[in-house]
């Protein structure tokens, strides 16, 4: 049995997610909470915010037990990119990309 959560439209570019989601695969939820809390990367706080909704989710609508819970899989893809403009020299504008992130969560028990 899988619980999942999603964060959908996250204002943070996907390759900076990533890196910390590579860190936080296939480990226990705690050591993952542990890992995420002490990572001074800026893709850790939607991160643990997304973590400790699919520990409920997997406590309260599955019935698992959260002590033997651990990241099965965990995949980011990108959103829309807002784009915006900065004026320069000259009369000309260079284009900003903000970059949005879909995230997913899937925690499975162990055996």
């Amino acid at each position: 049995m899988r619980a999942t959560a999603k964060a959908t439209f996250v204002r943070i570019a996907p390759r900076k997610v990533g890196i910390v989601l590579d860190l936080i695969r296939n480990k226990p939820v705690d050591e993952a909470m542990a890992i995420l809390k002490f990572t001074p990367k800026a893709a850790c706080e939607p991160l643990q915010k997304l973590l400790k909704s699919a520990i409920a989710n997997a406590e309260n609508n599955n019935d698992m037990d959260t002590s033997r819970l651990y990241v099965a899989e965990c995949t980011v893809s990108q959103g829309p990119t807002l784009k915006r403009i900065r004026p320069t020299a000259k009369g000309r504008a260079y284009r900003i990309n903000k970059k949005t992130s879909h995230i997913n969560i899937a925690l499975e028990e162990t055996e």
